[in-house]
């Protein structure tokens, strides 16, 4: 039993005083504490000034891309930014990414991340580095294939034999065919295809720039010439949106996560409520790209599931003696700095629930309740519980503890 000022559960409001019994990997009881406390069997641990809620869930991020951070400057167009980390990755090592990797896990977990959808370059190194973390992970395979060097069948076929062969009790796997314009329509069905046999999850960036849409709407732009110069078949361009594009590929449905949707047309707002696409958005890079002004009330209004996360740190601003981290409390506070009209419990829904949610774990991440994984964080506070979820979104530094299928991740100090 742990025993905290504020047990902040998220699927209700704050609990003062409040307390909950785990029982092996699960929680089976949150409430008031003199009202858990005649439990006879459970152990009691008195977390002290702190509030007691869900891990976050970071629903997009790129672990092995964490040293590239100030590696890339702001680029002017997007392009830009994707020859630079091209040309950056070609001179990484397989001990790179897994260096990268790992420091990124680090980050995450002491800044209260307990899941996180990852995508996956080197899937080589899996299922090796999921036993180094305590972290709940989803890995996404990323695809990218445009036709000239391999086969499509040949990247579709590779990933799938990875996709089958890893196999961890808290971790496990999807794919993701990288973005609608660096994987061409055969890939793109075909990932669709095998993520609906499989019963996986499916990621795809999409609709990230306006000179994607500008690609797919007007055969036009600079990545339209980019790629056309690099013997692209630009034959599914030209005359709808990306979104639309996506849809028309199978891409679209509950077990998709569209990655950014920065630059979306009415139809589009349309297709990603009905066929219940989750929508992640990550707002340290969407500032760092300079982006139009995020469609976040659009989606909400039409009933679109949005979650947060962070995105790599190869596409997250640093001046020169700034150290930037992966940290999702970083990705609240800056949307509510820039969503004023957002309530702090909006914002923390968008990191725990929502995400949950995306992730295809709704009721058993990213809430305290009954049933659910006992993945909880203690972060440091003797706020009232009126103002528990501002005091939340504040919340600056490491946790102060964490705890992930019940077992200490983070102890707290003695």
């Amino acid at each position: 039993m742990l025993r905290a000022r504020v047990v902040l559960p998220m699927t209700g409001p704050p609990i003062a005083d409040g307390a909950v019994i785990i029982r092996g990997r699960r929680i089976v009881a949150v409430g008031r504490w003199r009202e858990l406390r005649g439990d006879t069997g459970a152990r009691v641990r008195d977390l002290g000034e702190v509030v007691l809620l869900p891990g976050l869930v970071n629903a997009h991020c790129h672990l092995d891309y964490t040293h590239m951070a100030g590696h890339l400057p702001p680029p002017k167009v997007f392009t830009d930014w994707l020859k630079a980390i091209t040309e950056l990755k070609a001179g990484w090592s397989g001990e790179d990414y897994e260096a990268s990797w790992r420091e990124g896990a680090r980050m995450l977990l002491h800044h209260g991340t307990t899941t996180v959808a990852d995508i996956e370059v080197v899937p080589e190194l899996l299922p090796r580095l999921w036993r180094q973390t305590p972290l709940r992970i989803l890995s996404f395979i990323e695809l990218i294939g445009l036709g000239r060097r391999r086969p499509i069948q040949e990247v579709l076929d590779e990933a799938l034999k990875h996709l089958a062969i890893l196999k961890h009790p808290r971790c496990w796997a999807g794919l993701s065919p990288h973005a609608p314009y660096s994987t061409v329509p055969d890939l793109l069905r075909g990932a669709a295809e095998a993520a609906g046999r499989r019963r996986c999850r499916l990621a795809i960036h999409a609709a990230e720039s306006a000179l994607e849409h500008r690609m797919f709407r007007s055969a036009q732009g600079e990545m339209y010439r980019w790629l056309q110069r690099s013997g692209r078949d630009m034959s599914d361009c030209g005359n709808q949106s990306p979104v639309q594009h996506l849809h028309q590929c199978g891409c679209l449905g509950p077990n998709v996560l569209a990655v950014h949707a920065n630059y979306l047309e009415p139809l589009d707002v349309k297709l990603l409520a009905q066929t219940g696409t989750h929508v992640v958005h990550c707002p340290r890079s969407h500032a760092y790209f300079r982006h139009d002004p995020f469609p976040l009330r659009r989606l909400q209004r039409a009933g679109v599931n949005v979650c947060l996360g962070t995105d790599s740190l190869a596409s997250v601003y640093r001046s020169r003696r700034q150290v930037v981290e992966l940290n999702l409390f970083d990705e609240m506070r800056a949307l509510a700095a820039r969503e004023s009209w957002l309530s702090p419990r909006a914002v923390l829904r968008m990191a725990t629930i929502n995400g949950a949610r995306a992730l295809g774990l709704a009721g058993l991440v990213g809430q305290i309740s009954p049933g659910a994984h006992a993945d909880l964080i203690a972060v440091p506070s003797k706020t009232a519980c009126r103002d528990v979820w501002e005091a939340v979104l504040r919340h600056s530094g490491p946790v102060c503890a964490s705890l992930i299928d019940g077992q200490w991740a983070i102890p707290l100090p003695s």
